[in-house]
């Protein structure tokens, strides 16, 4: 025990590097944005002397070396600024739109998995068979079309073409007000309120861009998951089991599956940090309420404060996620070191 903690120890401070650059560059970056948020929120009918004035008041006429050193001491606070298109704290805005974001990513990348694992196990077994050139259509599909795109053409098809999907507007209907906040997963919290007709209204809002996402995530699982297996049925541990006469079913799940979890479980990881980042395109298109929306209401506006935090966040987010997957492998297989 005390050498893993160690070892966690030393991967936190591995990544502070990390998180510095990003900083840097993340408030480099939102500098170099076109347009000026003093003319923005001036509005387009104010003069010079306004525009001075509100540049003033945000700060924006310091050097670039005084905005980053307020900026370094505001966020060792833990204050990550005011919006200005909301005039609400950063923090707040990422913890309130959070939630919705993560459950439609967890939702996309459950979806992607029941579908690539199967199917990635079953082209590995039948390799040059219609299941395996399936399984590579979908990949590369997955891999090929912008999610915003799939998301667009599945809003084209089951909701103008054929009605079968609720209006894209959000996590809930205009008709239905949202479950006592708990979780702030609205499936979680009509189940735990015993609303079954929100939790039903919720999940037909979440189908369509969850889809979109699973879609988007089916390519590197199930590509993964075919590699792996391939792998692991080419192994000696493979082929002695079957020479001992055992099942194809549990020389399959017991000895292959198990030994191509492991890298399938670091894709995993991957994947979901990836999709965090894809939810920007997926939330637009479907006007989901999440942190993605937030960030690209925030760059139209050049709100620095709104686009530095969702960056630092989502850094922050694939750093824990990287560091829960060391730690995984880690229990999994102790010969899987974190010190790697």
């Amino acid at each position: 025990m005390p050498d893993q903690l160690l070892q966690i120890g030393r991967r936190l401070l591995q990544a502070v590097p990390s998180v510095i650059g990003i900083v840097i560059i993340s408030f480099a970056l939102t500098r170099a944005l076109p347009g000026d948020p003093a003319v923005y929120f001036a509005g387009a009918m104010a003069d010079e002397e306004s525009i001075a004035e509100v540049r003033q008041a945000l700060g924006l006429d310091r050097s670039l070396v005084e905005q980053f050193f307020i900026y370094v001491s505001n966020l060792l606070q833990g204050d990550l600024g005011l919006s200005l298109n909301t005039g609400l704290p950063v923090l707040e805005e990422l913890l309130t739109r959070l939630p919705a974001s993560l459950e439609l990513t967890f939702t996309g990348l459950g979806l992607a998995v029941l579908i690539a694992v199967p199917l990635g196990m079953l082209a590995a077994t039948r390799p040059g068979s219609w299941i395996d050139h399936l399984c590579r259509v979908l990949v590369t599909a997955g891999v090929s079309l912008p999610t915003f795109f799939t998301g667009l053409f599945l809003i084209y098809i089951f909701y103008f073409l054929l009605g079968w999907a609720p209006s894209p507007l959000g996590r809930l209907d205009i008709l239905y007000l949202p479950p006592p906040h708990v979780t702030g997963f609205y499936l979680i919290d009509s189940l735990l309120a015993g609303d079954s007709e929100t939790f039903w209204a919720a999940l037909r809002q979440l189908v369509l861009p969850a889809f979109t996402l699973g879609l988007f995530a089916l390519a590197p699982i199930a590509r993964m998951t075919r590699a792996s297996m391939l792998s692991a049925l080419g192994s000696e541990y493979v082929r002695t089991a079957r020479a001992n006469g055992l099942s194809h079913r549990k020389v399959l799940f017991t000895y292959a599956f198990r030994n191509a979890a492991l890298p399938l479980l670091t894709t995993l990881g991957m994947v979901f940090s990836f999709l965090l980042g894809a939810n920007v395109l997926v939330e637009k298109v479907f006007a989901w309420p999440g942190i993605g929306l937030f960030a690209i209401e925030a760059l139209v506006a050049s709100d620095y404060a709104a686009v530095q935090g969702f960056v630092l966040s989502m850094a922050l987010l694939f750093v824990v996620v990287n560091l829960m997957i060391d730690l995984l492998l880690t229990l999994i297989d102790p010969r899987v070191s974190m010190s790697d």
